[in-house]
């Protein structure tokens, strides 16, 4: 008998299960998938030697982690190795120009001055102000979600900045992107630089509680940079799975769970689909979608949270085309492009307001958000010499296609759609770097409903496994009460990207539940 069984291997799961080993636990990891990692994984999806990202790409919030301070010595003698990025993020206009964040001030600061000398003064506040901002932020989001945790750190605010200060901070984490940006720069560019990051979760631009995650990517990156891991995201997983088994704990792959086992309104154990029975003193942890949880344990008991996990909403899915290139894409703005880890081609808020609107109403977006990533720009060990892999998030589109906004893809399947969605987005990034198409050695599009498949925990290919608008997140993540991973099943535990903290790979919800369940 174990003492802790987790259901489902994502970096949530791999960092409650490396803790709890730590501390003692013996642990079981099981995963119904034929490799762990859930949506960080990698693999040669299009041709040998060349190495793709399948979903996650960006470690940077699993670099600045509670959970790898740590544990960085014992992973990093696991083959846990970063691939640090000073070019970070950059956006593309459709005038011809560009502007992007790298990690050295007076750079970034230059190019905002050319556009705009005001904005380049308020980035400069912004990136002194922030070590000082950072301090209650990172505290918040770090926490256990818990009215005392979350009332101490407003208290600490409130000691450090008074009311004002407070309010402050309240009226800036309920903000908009929009609200915020538009009251803080003044060049759209700017502001259309900063906002392509809310389109990473399902943050569009006029979405409240949504001014948080752009602000926070771009002091980030300014202050630290970027950070991919060394020959694909995997090795922080292959890292987390051999701490794992040197602890005593075990991985098993191609061990889908049909059941958790509950008597007497406490989870005993799972049972798997060849009707095997793994029995937990401790605890059973899940790490599943809202929806699945209830589909593995039954109803509760609690009639306010069964509707909670019932009806938690899912975001907008996200298509993943990857590429094995030639070369890198001729950006027409400029080849100092060619050096950044990403690229957006986002233009304007209002093209992202209409792209999620759109998504969010079933349609094929007509100008859907690309996220171009060039991985091999920071690591070159991801292909062949001289050769180039290119990552690209299609944001957004639809779990379930009702039309075309364009009126020009008559397919309602994503098995008919797919391809000539992909040929929009195609044509999106050869407008921006023309040549492109040529370039491309071998290509693999995976469709939301494929990543489904792959791991249903990504419902409609909604790639952070639930929504975050406000009514959803904090204390609300999943359901009110609950957001600590706890359920009304004695034993039984939720974690992953639908608990508080969520998505993101900062392996926050894991993390905070194994140090509660050890103690």
């Amino acid at each position: 008998m174990l003492d802790g069984v987790i259901i489902g291997s994502g970096h949530n799961s791999l960092a409650c299960a490396v803790h709890l080993a730590a501390q003692g636990w013996k642990v079981g990891v099981f995963e119904r998938a034929g490799e762990p990692g859930g949506a960080v994984k990698s693999g040669e999806y299009t041709l040998p030697g060349y190495r793709h990202d399948w979903a996650a790409m960006n470690l940077s919030l699993f670099a600045g982690s509670a959970f790898f301070k740590q544990y960085s010595e014992e992973l990093g003698s696991h083959g846990l190795a970063f691939a640090p990025a000073s070019n970070c993020f950059s956006s593309v206009f459709p005038d011809g120009t560009w502007l992007g964040v790298s990690n050295d001030l007076e750079t970034t600061a230059s190019r905002i001055e050319k556009i705009c000398p005001e904005d380049a003064r308020v980035w400069r506040a912004l990136t002194s102000e922030f070590p000082g901002r950072a301090e209650t932020l990172f505290a918040l989001l770090g926490s256990p979600a818990k009215k005392r945790a979350f009332a101490y750190i407003l208290f600490k605010e409130w000691r450090k900045s008074g009311s004002d200060g407070v309010l402050d901070l309240a009226r800036f984490l309920l903000s908009s992107p929009r609200d915020w940006l538009n009251t803080t720069f003044t060049s759209p560019k700017v502001r259309a630089l900063l906002a392509a990051w809310g389109m990473h979760l399902d943050f569009a631009p006029d979405i409240s509680g949504g001014a948080l995650f752009p602000y926070l990517e771009g002091m980030v990156n300014q202050a630290f940079g970027m950070v991919l891991g060394q020959g694909g995201a995997d090795t922080i997983v292959k890292a987390m799975v051999s701490q794992i088994e040197a602890s005593g704990g075990s991985l098993t792959c191609n061990a889908e769970v049909t059941r958790v086992i509950v008597e007497n309104g406490q989870a005993r154990g799972i049972e798997l689909k060849d009707g095997r029975q793994i029995m937990a003193r401790k605890a059973v942890i899940a790490n599943v979608a809202p929806s699945a949880l209830l589909k593995l344990a039954g109803e509760t008991g609690n009639a306010r949270y069964d509707l909670g996990l019932k009806k938690s909403a899912h975001a907008p899915g996200t298509m993943m085309i990857h590429l094995a290139m030639d070369a890198l894409p001729d950006w027409t703005a400029g080849e100092e492009l060619k050096k950044f880890a990403y690229v957006h081609m986002a233009p304007d808020l209002d093209q992202m307001a209409r792209t999620y609107a759109q998504a969010q109403a079933g349609l094929l977006p007509e100008e859907p958000v690309i996220v171009c990533g060039q991985p091999t720009v920071v690591d070159p060990s991801r292909a062949p010499e001289g050769k180039h892999v290119l990552w690209l998030q299609v944001r957004m589109a639809p779990g379930t296609i009702k039309g075309d906004a364009a009126g020009k893809i008559a397919a309602s399947d994503w098995t008919e759609a797919a391809e000539p969605f992909a040929e929009r987005a195609l044509d999106i990034l050869e407008r921006y770097a023309p040549g492109t198409r040529a370039k491309i050695l071998g290509h693999h599009i995976v469709s939301p409903a494929l990543l489904e498949a792959d791991n249903p925990n990504l419902v409609g290919g909604d790639q952070v496994c639930g929504s975050h608008h406000l009514t959803q997140h904090f204390m609300f993540r999943p359901v009110r009460g609950f957001a600590d991973g706890t359920t009304p099943v004695g034993n039984l535990y939720h974690t992953g990207a639908a608990v508080w903290p969520g998505a993101g790979t900062g392996a926050g919800p894991g993390y905070l539940l194994a140090q509660k369940l050890a103690g």
